[in-house]
């Protein structure tokens, strides 16, 4: 694989609220929760980032609130726990293509990155299909759906649909990523549309 004038998608498995004091101890509290109910122990919650480049040029794909101002490159948006909330912008998120080559919070990775891809169609494919992502509120789970629609949903959707993600890339062992697999199904159905 060449990183430099070369394409390639890589995959960044990143703790949950790294970097981040509040958010760090609230999601510690959400897993200590799930999994109680859920009769399992509780485990390192991640999230996934990818970045890469295409013909030379580096990007990175970023699930976040909105910033104000103009529109990012890519951009699709989906409101967070209600579809009302979507009118505020504290309660909408957003796919981002970005022209830079890391994640903000990829220092603190959990494990190495994984390479998805070296291939300049796929990398082409995945930013297409960063464009396109359904805007279904997050945090609900949809009929069908294994698990509710999260950030990681978005980008395991965007991933199958280029044509890299199937059941063998998961979360590190000891961490799960919540959404992960509702992409993944959702993606399954978009096929068959």
């Amino acid at each position: 694989m060449s990183l430099d004038g070369g394409s390639h998608a890589e995959l960044h498995w990143i703790p949950v609220g790294a970097g981040t004091r509040f958010q760090r101890r609230s999601l510690l509290l959400y897993e200590w929760v799930a999994a109680r109910l859920s009769h399992r122990r509780a485990l390192t919650l991640v999230h996934a980032g990818v970045t890469g480049a295409l013909g030379g040029q580096p990007f990175t794909l970023e699930l976040m609130p909105p910033p104000g101002g103009p529109n990012l490159r890519g951009e699709v948006t989906g409101p967070v726990g209600a579809k009302w909330a979507g009118r505020l912008r504290l309660f909408r998120y957003q796919v981002c293509l970005l022209e830079k080559a890391e994640l903000p919070d990829q220092r603190w990775a959990v494990s190495p990155p994984l390479l998805l891809t070296d291939d300049s169609a796929t990398v082409t494919k995945i930013q297409e299909f960063s464009r396109r992502v359904p805007a279904y509120t997050w945090g609900r789970r949809r009929r069908g759906h294994p698990e509710m629609w999260t950030s990681d949903s978005a980008l395991s959707w965007i991933l199958a649909m280029a044509g890299v993600e199937d059941q063998s890339i998961a979360p590190p062992p000891e961490s799960r990523a919540p959404g992960w697999y509702a992409g993944i199904a959702e993606a399954a159905l978009s096929s068959r549309r």
